[in-house]
């Protein structure tokens, strides 16, 4: 076994570990690692694109919105970081349609903030919260890792060559079936019986977290560069690491609101919405 990939492996263990720790302490546990993960993303976004840079008066107001957010979820308040987030959002927009600044600053308020509160309501404080982050959790987890070695084992047509040379179709679908039997694990688990549903929302969360994958990609070769840091070994930086987390979040965040508008619960948790319960 290669050094680098058994220093992949490690750092992963590790990683999973203070994370999974976390989500199974809840309260102010999981509230405090959301928001470490979503500053840190953001410190890694504008080292990226170059904000602090080019936009150092912009730069420091999409830090503002962050810790503001941030302060939101430690006290509870999550009903309160969407609205705040919208209206950070738009005054970035403001900004860079008055000063010419650089269109990566809204991206990155929403990018990071919306990481913070995505993973912040799902793990709510009830015992259905733990089993919706552990269930976003299998699926990301179980779709990264097979989708590698699926890829490296089959090989096959590229999924996405121009962003990202490594990926194949049969690692993309090696990763999105493997997603599917975690997630559906997971519940039955728990529920002692299987929700239709429940396959297709773990296949809808695979495929966003190959998506963020790829955003990942992008945004990299976009700015040239390798790594989005160097805090974590074997991997880089923390967006390397959770990029898929990210995007599986948002989608998951997005089915629970829409669940909950559709049935008019006000109130209920994002995680029972998000399981169908």
């Amino acid at each position: 076994m290669q050094k680098e990939l058994q220093l992949r492996i490690i750092s992963g263990i590790l990683l999973a570990v203070v994370a999974l720790a976390a989500t199974w302490a809840g309260g102010i546990a999981f509230s405090v690692l959301a928001i470490v993960i979503a500053l840190l993303v953001y410190s890694e976004w504008s080292t990226i694109t170059r904000l602090g840079e080019n936009d150092l008066q912009g730069n420091a107001f999409g830090w503002l919105s962050q810790v503001v957010i941030a302060g939101l979820v430690l006290l509870g308040e999550i009903a309160w970081t969407l609205p705040v987030l919208g209206l950070s959002t738009v005054v970035a927009i403001a900004w860079v349609l008055l000063r010419k600044g650089s269109w990566w600053l809204p991206g990155g308020i929403v990018y990071a903030g919306l990481t913070g509160i995505s993973l912040s309501a799902i793990r709510d404080d009830a015992h259905i919260g733990l089993i919706a982050m552990i269930f976003v959790f299998a699926v990301v987890w179980a779709t990264d890792i097979l989708a590698y070695f699926v890829g490296r084992a089959i090989g096959g047509p590229k999924l996405a060559p121009k962003i990202s040379p490594g990926k194949t179709w049969s690692g993309a679908i090696g990763g999105a079936l493997s997603g599917v039997l975690a997630g559906t694990a997971v519940y039955m688990v728990e529920f002692s019986s299987l929700d239709v549903r429940i396959p297709i929302l773990a296949a809808v969360l695979s495929v966003f977290s190959q998506i963020g994958d790829l955003f990942e990609s992008f945004i990299k070769r976009r700015f040239g560069v390798k790594d989005s840091g160097r805090i974590i070994p074997g991997h880089g930086g923390v967006m390397d690491r959770v990029d898929g987390l990210v995007f599986a979040s948002f989608a998951a965040l997005f089915v629970a609101l829409m669940t909950i508008l559709a049935q008019g619960a006000q109130g209920q948790l994002v995680g029972a919405a998000l399981l169908g319960l």
